[in-house]
This record gives C-alpha cells, sequence and structure tokens, in this order.
C-alpha cells in the first residue's frame, strides 16, 4: 500500500455565497456555502463547517469499521452524534472543539468492553482526527439488544 495519497477536490463559485464541490474522480456535485450565522450566509446548505465535523465523524465511522473487522467485534449497529464548537480565539475563528457521540448497538453483554476499546483505538487511530488541532472528546454509548 502506497503511503502517500492525494484527494483533489474543486470549487467553483454558483451564486451568492454559495459554489460547488467536484472532484475528478467522484460522480456527485455538492452544493457549499457560508452558514446562516454569518452574513449572507444560506440556511439549509451544508457550510464548510459541516464538512470539517463531517469529516471527523465520517472517519470515525470508516475508522471504527476496519478496526471492529479486525478485533472481530460482533456489532449489529454504528452510529455517531457529532457537534464541532466555533468560536473566536485570538480575533480568529476556529473550530476549537468537537463532540463525537457514538453510539455501538451489540447483542452480546460479552462485547461490551471490547466495543469501547475498538471505538478509543478508532478515535486515536482516525486520520481526519490526527489532522486537526481541535481537541476531540468522545462520549461512548454501547447498546445492548
Amino acid at each position: 500500500m502506497a503511503t502517500e495519497h492525494y484527494y483533489q477536490v474543486n470549487v467553483n463559485w454558483n451564486k451568492n455565497r454559495n459554489g460547488i464541490l467536484t472532484s475528478n474522480n467522484l460522480n456527485e456535485k455538492i452544493t457549499i456555502a457560508t452558514p446562516p450565522e454569518f452574513p449572507k450566509g444560506e440556511a439549509n446548505i451544508w457550510s464548510p463547517e459541516h464538512y470539517f465535523v463531517a469529516a471527523i465523524n465520517g472517519c470515525l465511522m470508516t475508522t471504527f469499521l476496519a478496526v471492529a473487522e479486525n478485533f472481530k467485534l460482533d456489532f449489529i449497529d454504528f452510529e455517531s452524534d457529532a457537534v464541532g464548537k466555533l468560536e473566536m480565539i485570538d480575533r480568529k475563528f476556529v473550530m476549537s472543539e468537537v463532540i463525537l457521540n457514538p453510539v455501538v448497538t451489540i447483542s452480546n453483554e460479552s462485547q461490551k468492553a471490547l466495543a469501547i476499546k475498538v471505538l478509543e483505538k478508532s478515535e486515536k487511530a482516525c486520520l481526519i482526527t490526527n489532522s486537526v488541532k481541535s481537541k476531540i472528546k468522545m462520549n461512548i454509548t454501547i447498546k445492548l439488544v
């Protein structure tokens, strides 16, 4: 496996404060806009702030799936809610904190400790988490059905 990978993304201004994201190797086009909290921001359109939090949350999921497979964790479901905190620090806006709230559903109580271990390892191994300076917090929930 190569040690370097490149991910190309293009953005073209569309109108107002929004644009269209594309990539040479993806078919889907995605609208991106300034969030409504900022001047001329637009509601109901994904913003860079949403994508930032989504990248961290999505990376947690994909890393969890790989680590769970490696550890042979028998789980039924994975879901995660994430919240990013945007604040002004030293006169600059920064995403200072992202709180991850993963929920792993298992059917066997004996898998609970392993599920927690897999989540903790996943958070530490997530390449996006390792690439940002935001503080990452994780509140783990294990559901038993």
